[in-house]
């Protein structure tokens, strides 16, 4: 992984994600060479400096993006605002929660992420998914068909958006496969969080089977033909829905968070180990826990002991194997209680290909390849139709 910051692997997963999901090294640069002779005892003055260095580079490239807009360049125009929106998340998501400032720049990520929908033509549409007496915010990508297409629902992770997981050009590759993708901020991440007040609970199959009767309304998608695809803590959320919602015919762990409530049990003694600042109020905050007793209390039901036996379809599991967050143990054993799959498959990432950090951050494309192959064939195998290539 490319870490400029030494011995803050915090700053530096968030330099990989910038990258991963549509920065440009020479802006990611600009945004780093202030910080780096930083003083290291005040966390939160440096954590509130880089926010501020972040934040410049996007409102510089508003800036230009508006004066492209005057010239009638809009397809440069998108192009900025795509890479303004990847820096304002980069920004506001190492805050604490009580810091306001990253309210107005979550707006912005917001605001100039539409504008790169618009002004660039992307083939992605916002849609909101029926949830209680709420709903949560989604972007679906589908093939150029007039035909019902199979669809991958992606949720996201702990502190991971919709607009980071469109970045990473998942749904563009598995549209090259004719299958698309439904990215969804949910209870506990995104916009669902931050504007809508929606908290996380451990029953995520409720939150899968709101997508999935939204996606029985729509002719143009195919709901016999739903998987699911979710990494970081969607290595928990994505095997516990497909676990306990019938409807998911295949299902991927992009990184496997057997025991996330054990991690954060371990995470207790090391506090070290940590992949935002200000971590423990942060989780309170997305799970909805008054404090951090409550959210203890809360953390032993977020697991996949005694759950991934029940999971009869196909299934894949990925995983760095130098992984800093989740230990590959837990990938093995995901793998090894999928009894009840007809096929399960477990691929961990080596040096030899990359992809060994959390959520491939290193190499995240040679991953995220390999991820839309397998749902292409799994796909192809259960609708009884040759590959697709």
């Amino acid at each position: 992984m490319f870490e400029p910051f030494p011995d803050k692997y915090v700053w530096n997963l968030s330099v990989g994600i910038a990258l991963a999901v549509g920065g440009l090294i020479g802006e990611v640069d600009r945004a780093c060479r202030p910080l780096r002779d930083l003083p290291s005892d005040d966390e939160d003055e440096a954590t509130q400096a880089f926010f501020r260095s972040w934040c410049a580079v996007a409102d510089n490239l508003v800036e230009l993006a508006e004066d492209d807009e005057k010239r009638h360049r809009l397809t440069s125009a998108g192009a900025k605002y795509g890479r303004a929106a990847v820096y304002y998340q980069t920004a506001e998501r190492m805050q604490a929660h009580s810091f306001e400032p990253r309210r107005a720049a979550y707006r912005k990520a917001l605001d100039s992420f539409g504008r790169y929908l618009e002004l660039t033509g992307q083939p992605a549409e916002q849609v909101e998914i029926p949830f209680g007496e709420a709903s949560l915010p989604g972007i679906l990508v589908r093939p150029d068909t007039d035909e019902p297409v199979p669809c991958v629902l992606f949720f996201n992770g702990l502190d991971s958006t919709k607009e980071q997981i469109y970045g990473t050009g998942t749904p563009a590759e598995l549209r090259r496969r004719g299958i698309a993708t439904l990215m969804v901020d949910t209870p506990g991440a995104g916009e669902a969080l931050r504007l809508r007040g929606l908290t996380a609970t451990p029953e995520t199959e409720g939150w899968a089977g709101a997508c999935i009767d939204y996606l029985a309304t729509r002719p143009d998608v195919d709901e016999g033909m739903v998987g699911m695809l979710a990494w970081s803590l969607g290595g928990y959320y994505g095997p516990r829905a497909t676990a306990f919602e019938p409807r998911i015919r295949f299902g991927v762990a992009w990184g496997s968070n057997y025991d996330w409530g054990q991690v954060q049990l371990d995470r207790l003694k090391n506090q070290g180990d940590r992949p935002v600042p200000h971590y423990w109020e942060h989780v309170q905050w997305v799970w909805g826990c008054r404090d951090l007793d409550e959210f203890l209390e809360l953390a032993p039901r977020i697991t996949l002991r005694g759950v991934v036996d029940r999971i009869r379809v196909p299934f894949l599991v990925v995983h760095g194997e130098r992984d800093r967050q989740i230990p590959v143990r837990y990938a093995h054993d995901l793998f090894d209680d999928l009894v009840n799959s007809p096929k399960r498959e477990l691929k961990i990432f080596t040096d030899r290909e990359g992809g060994v950090e959390h959520c491939s951050i290193d190499n995240l494309p040679v991953v995220r390849d390999h991820i839309c192959d397998w749902i292409g064939e799994t796909v192809a195998e259960l609708r009884g139709r040759p590959r697709s290539r």
